[in-house]
């Protein structure tokens, strides 16, 4: 486990498997090997590519130091601190991110909605996919897993503004367990933002890495 106290390097494998997840469910192109880490070609208007790292190294260093547009993203499994003096002053330092794994539990808890709301499970080509309904319809919270080898990836897990605290972040992260243990899943990953790692501590899931993000701003 990763602390800013403590930089231990994380495990690459891991690194590669969330990746893919997260292609998977972007329906993006699956990441490709590129100076010792990883490269998604995004194709976004605010994310042309982003590269990943499961430590800070030569391949960062060369990237860091040649690209010159923005929305090209570096990422790499090390706390803030040590990423920002490696870079030179254009690429800024973003949001932390928390790349986390969980052990599933053999008996997932049932998922619990308030009232006036409905729960719907289908499949995407990706994996398992949850969406919460309010009465009129609209999506309130949702959700999908992405499955990769022996792993669950969690992804796009978002609750509308509207309709936050009232449980239902936990409840799409419920019914995603329920999915992956009945496949039978044991593992999963993710990366969080910092209020969704409070939520899934609170669901057992452990920190695995610090995630740090930097970017060139657009002009």
């Amino acid at each position: 486990m990763t602390t800013e106290e403590t930089y231990e390097q994380a495990d690459p494998q891991i690194v590669e498997t969330w990746l893919k997840g997260w292609s998977l469910a972007r329906e993006l192109p699956p990441p490709i090997a590129d100076h010792g880490g990883l490269r998604v070609d995004v194709g976004w208007p605010d994310q042309q590519k982003r590269y990943v790292f499961s430590a800070l190294g030569p391949g960062l260093f060369h990237f860091a130091n040649t690209i010159f547009q923005p929305a090209v993203f570096l990422k790499v499994c090390a706390p803030a601190s040590l990423v920002r003096p490696v870079l030179p002053p254009r690429w800024e330092i973003q949001r932390p991110g928390f790349m986390m794994t969980c052990s599933l539990p053999v008996h997932p808890p049932g998922v619990r909605l308030p009232e006036g709301y409905t729960l719907t499970v289908t499949t995407t080509s990706a994996g398992p996919a949850a969406t919460i309904y309010t009465a009129d319809g609209e999506t309130a919270a949702s959700g999908l897993l992405a499955i990769v080898d022996d792993y669950t990836i969690y992804d796009r897990i978002a609750t509308t503004p509207a309709h936050q605290r009232r449980g239902l972040g936990s409840a799409v992260m419920n019914a995603l367990t329920m999915e992956a243990v009945s496949r039978g899943f044991k593992k999963g990953i993710l990366v969080a933002t910092p209020a969704g790692k409070a939520l899934y501590e609170t669901l057992g899931w452990k920190l695995y890495s610090l995630y740090t993000t930097a970017v060139i701003p657009q002009p």
